[in-house]
């Protein structure tokens, strides 16, 4: 994303934008953000209507790129509580975006397909684009890699946001970080944690939680070895990695039969 794009979304000057970046240029590597050269600036000029400010002769410098990573990073250097909630609005389009794409992968490929035997009827165009819309897979199951921390964050998110009453996190090592993750719930969802008893978690943490995302409770348990979210007492997922080291390294996801739920209750 272009950083006069950005700066409009942020409801700042680019200007503004621009200089908080570069008081903070060490949390800009290339990969999060990069100035156009010439080339590019000319051609993205000729591919958008521009005022005569946006021209290079208006503009006293090239316009940066924003990366994914980069637009994310921005939340961290401009504090409005605007310009924080704009972050979060625009890394959920990323991750709805990357799982549409993902989901839809192998209608990519046949419309790939279609074009490179120059098939004319567009009637077929139209039927697959049509089959698009309503190809929606909901994931059961699936692996994470070494690596991949902001993806399997975004997952979990996507669970909590599943729940409109009850969320329970079966999970011997949670820590402040997975805490974190619960103040994404809806308002009014209650959350109880069951944890090992010596875990680092102290009443005062689970104290301060409540007084901004009531209601919160944490209870201990030494009888379940693997990971569990309860949704609603009718979705059960089993994940195969603690919640605070997600994406650190390979593990798996997937949802089982929630005949179970009742049972694992019984033995916490």
């Amino acid at each position: 994303m272009i950083d006069r794009d950005l700066a409009e979304l942020y409801g700042v000057e680019t200007k503004v934008l621009n200089q908080a970046v570069k008081r903070n240029i060490e949390r800009f590597p290339e990969r999060f953000m990069f100035q156009l050269n010439e080339k590019e600036f000319e051609f993205l000029r000729s591919q958008t209507v521009t005022s005569k400010t946006e021209t290079r002769g208006g503009r006293q410098y090239l316009p940066y790129a924003f990366t994914e990573q980069g637009v994310a990073m921005l939340s961290a250097v401009l504090k409005s509580d605007t310009a924080v909630l704009t972050s979060i609005m625009i890394i959920d389009a990323f991750v709805a975006f990357r799982r549409f794409l993902q989901n839809n992968s192998k209608i990519f490929t046949e419309i790939d397909y279609l074009k490179k035997h120059a098939i004319e009827s567009d009637r077929k165009i139209d039927e697959l684009f049509d089959k698009m819309d309503r190809y929606k897979i909901e994931d059961r199951h699936g692996i994470f890699f070494q690596g991949q921390i902001f993806d399997a964050y975004a997952k979990f998110e996507s669970f909590i946001a599943e729940a409109e009453k009850e969320i329970v996190l079966i999970d011997n090592y949670v820590d402040l970080t997975v805490l974190e993750r619960f103040t994404k719930k809806k308002n009014g969802v209650k959350v109880t944690i069951f944890t090992y008893p010596k875990t680092k978690i102290t009443s005062l943490d689970i104290q301060k939680f409540n007084e901004q995302y009531p209601t919160l409770v944490l209870k201990h348990t030494e009888k379940i070895h693997d990971r569990f979210l309860i949704i609603d007492n009718k979705i059960l997922y089993h994940i195969g990695a603690s919640l605070k080291d997600l994406g650190k390294k390979c593990f798996g996801f997937e949802i089982m039969d929630s005949s179970w739920i009742a049972e694992i209750i019984r033995n916490l």
